[in-house]
């Protein structure tokens, strides 16, 4: 009997177009002979819609994409209604980034309905997806990263004077601003004085209302992908070369003007530190499945870990395939039955679990 795949794309967040690219690979990577893969776009207001069995390759991104008239609620209720049946192999693989799929909230719901799924669980995805928490517990546990403090908007209305001399005094600048719960680069932007500080400030809450405001190292941005469960393993060290100062959101996913470089140039002791410290940011947050660890790496080979990712891009300009094909030969179609394994194994020592006294 087939498994049953739902790839879930789209969703209410600035990364909705990102999850598109990135299902459309993931779906055309699946073995159809093994499972049969059901698209669910979610559009941006929330709304689900299952788009039936996927048999031929997804060419255009517009393919995963319908306009439904459903409520938000009752859009789930029909997808969940028609979608499983208990005498069939059911799983979920959210392609999804950023809010409402990346940050716990679809990992909730999926563990309420008893329905295994792919890549981290409720607790891993809230905290990695907000940088401010991350970085308070990874400080906690001396993983080297730059300096950082937060910002949010209340206290920004309440005395926006008294917030940008606290920046200057702790960051300094040239400084980087960004929404505390957001990937992509969207909302980020580097500040050289004051009045690009307020700029960018005001720029990032028009997103959420916390921000995350950090020192700028000047270094080569590096990646390392960490999976597993129990045991997890870390991909070699591979480097993005780029024409702009910072990865924006056209650079990662539009005009492709970036170059990957894997392994990366490093001496091997600091390559082997750092995929120590990946491995080791991966247990801080308890993850599974997956994740993807950034680095800056200045020219005298000091590493900072800038953020981290639970459920990083597979685009076909992703660095999280490319890592693992460089690694230890793994191909795409590879690592996504690799994840999949790695959930229904994630699920079954759950279900082993006692939920009752005896």
């Amino acid at each position: 009997m087939k498994t049953n795949v739902y790839v879930l794309c789209g969703g209410k967040s600035v990364e909705h177009r990102v999850s598109l690219i990135s299902a459309s690979a993931i779906i055309n990577s699946l073995d159809k002979k093994k499972y049969h893969v059901y698209p669910i776009y979610i559009s941006d207001e929330g709304i689900w819609s299952n788009l039936g069995i996927v048999e031929d390759e997804i060419k255009e991104i517009s393919e995963l994409m319908y306009q439904s008239s459903n409520t938000v609620i009752s859009s789930i209720e029909t997808f969940l209604r028609s979608s499983f049946n208990e005498r069939e192999q059911n799983i979920v693989f959210p392609a999804l980034h950023g809010t409402n799929g990346e940050d716990g909230t679809i990992q909730g719901l999926l563990e309420i309905l008893d329905i295994p799924y792919v890549g981290n669980g409720v607790m891993s995805s809230a905290i990695g997806i907000d940088k401010v928490v991350t970085k308070d517990l990874f400080a906690k546990h001396n993983i080297p990263q730059g300096k950082y403090t937060r910002l949010l908007q209340h206290q920004w209305k309440k005395d926006k004077l008294f917030s940008i001399e606290r920046i200057e005094e702790t960051i300094g600048y040239p400084a980087y601003v960004k929404p505390a719960s957001l990937g992509s680069s969207v909302g980020i932007n580097r500040c050289a004085n004051r009045e690009e500080l307020e700029a960018a400030i005001h720029e990032a809450f028009s997103f959420e209302d916390k921000l995350v405001i950090e020192e700028e190292i000047i270094g080569r941005e590096m990646q390392i992908s960490v999976v597993g469960n129990e045991f997890p393993k870390a991909s070699v060290v591979g480097e993005f070369i780029q024409e702009r100062q910072f990865m924006d959101y056209a650079a990662k996913y539009t005009d492709g003007k970036l170059i990957q470089v894997i392994p990366a140039k490093l001496t091997e002791k600091v390559s082997e530190l750092m995929r120590e410290v990946a491995i080791k940011s991966f247990d801080v947050l308890n993850c599974s499945g997956l994740v993807r660890v950034d680095y800056f790496v200045t020219d005298d080979e000091r590493f900072y870990v800038n953020e981290v990712n639970t459920m990083p891009g597979f685009t076909k300009l992703s660095m999280t395939p490319a890592l693992w094909e460089k690694t230890d030969q793994t191909t795409y179609p590879e690592l996504i039955e690799k994840l999949i394994n790695l959930a229904f194994e994630r699920y079954n020592k759950r279900k082993s679990f006692l939920y009752k006294r005896k």
